[in-house]
């Protein structure tokens, strides 16, 4: 297990970061216009001060080796348009929203989805069945940037159920929850469903109905311990999703997390804090896949041993 993990980060991690860091910064110089190009009034004069105190008068790869060079540290530099602030300092302090808002999104999809994947499976082929999983498949066909508003339309406005936008209270925290949540509770529910399905097929599953057992009883016991490996394998990709995925959601709810600081920063041509985002977004991401991986191999031991 320690050579698998040490073989993910020295061939896959640091390679994958280096790869997207690269991209990154030669796709946001090919962009028109700089970081200071929308300033009205700004000299020449200053803006070569400015051009010199970032960095940015120099060739542009010794801009790129320099950046690179910082990285390994995470250390990514100062921001363009906030003064006095690194972008370090400003992912430590929204990051912390955002990943509440994915964990809470996280919580939903997978209690809800698992849910819906059992009463799905209960009764296959039924009108339960195809009801179920016709509701868990609205959260696929609608997105996002329309959920949220008709959720607000409903639910705040119609209702007065829950605030408008806002992060100050856990009522705040519902309505974004939930949208951002939606995303993924059809797909937990349609791995669970075809993993019971497939389980329910097994000898020691015939084994526990001739001793008499409940249906219910063998469906959550027995049968959907075995039925949630595809659904655990799929929790890495959704985690990272749920946590860096939330761009629209924090900016329909005007929620203070790292998404909008993203979106400000791309209409802003903040390159820093665009690189610096993006990086520690994959940082995130190919770390929850890892840490997947090693969760499947600890629970299924046949892949467990062909890591040896």
């Amino acid at each position: 297990m320690v050579r698998f993990i040490l073989k993910r980060i020295f061939f896959e991690t640091i390679p994958s970061l280096i790869v997207i860091a690269t991209i990154t910064f030669f796709l946001i110089r090919l962009a028109p216009g700089g970081p200071f190009s929308t300033e009205k009034s700004i000299s020449p004069e200053v803006l070569t001060q400015l051009n010199a105190f970032y960095g940015l008068d120099k060739h542009l790869f010794t801009q790129y080796l320099t950046y690179m060079a910082r990285i390994i540290t995470f250390d990514f530099g100062p921001s363009f348009k906030y003064p006095g602030r690194t972008v370090t300092e400003l992912i430590a302090e929204s990051f912390p929203v955002s990943l509440e808002l994915g964990v809470y999104a996280l919580c939903i999809a997978i209690v809800s989805g698992i849910l819906a994947g059992l009463i799905a499976a209960s009764k296959p082929s039924s009108l339960r069945d195809y009801l179920t999983m016709s509701i868990s498949m609205g959260g696929i066909c609608i997105p996002t940037f329309v959920m949220g508003p008709l959720l607000v339309l409903l639910f705040s406005l119609i209702l007065g159920w829950f605030p408008v936008s806002g992060w100050n209270t856990f009522s705040n925290r519902i309505l974004p929850s939930i949208t951002l949540g939606m995303v993924y509770i059809a797909y937990i529910a349609r791995l669970t469903r075809g993993g019971l399905l497939d389980t329910m097929v097994q000898d020691y599953i015939r084994t526990a109905r001739a001793k008499g057992l409940p249906e219910r009883l063998i469906l959550i016991r027995h049968a959907l311990r075995g039925a949630l490996l595809p659904v655990l394998s799929f929790l890495g990709p959704a985690a990272a999703g749920l946590i860096t995925g939330s761009f629209v959601v924090e900016t329909i709810f005007s929620i203070p997390g790292l998404g909008r600081f993203f979106v400000a920063a791309a209409f802003n041509r903040d390159y820093t804090m665009i690189m610096g985002t993006v990086v520690f977004y994959a940082f995130i991401m190919i770390s929850f896949n890892t840490i997947v991986d090693v969760l499947t191999a600890l629970v299924n031991p046949r892949l467990r041993s062909s890591l040896r």
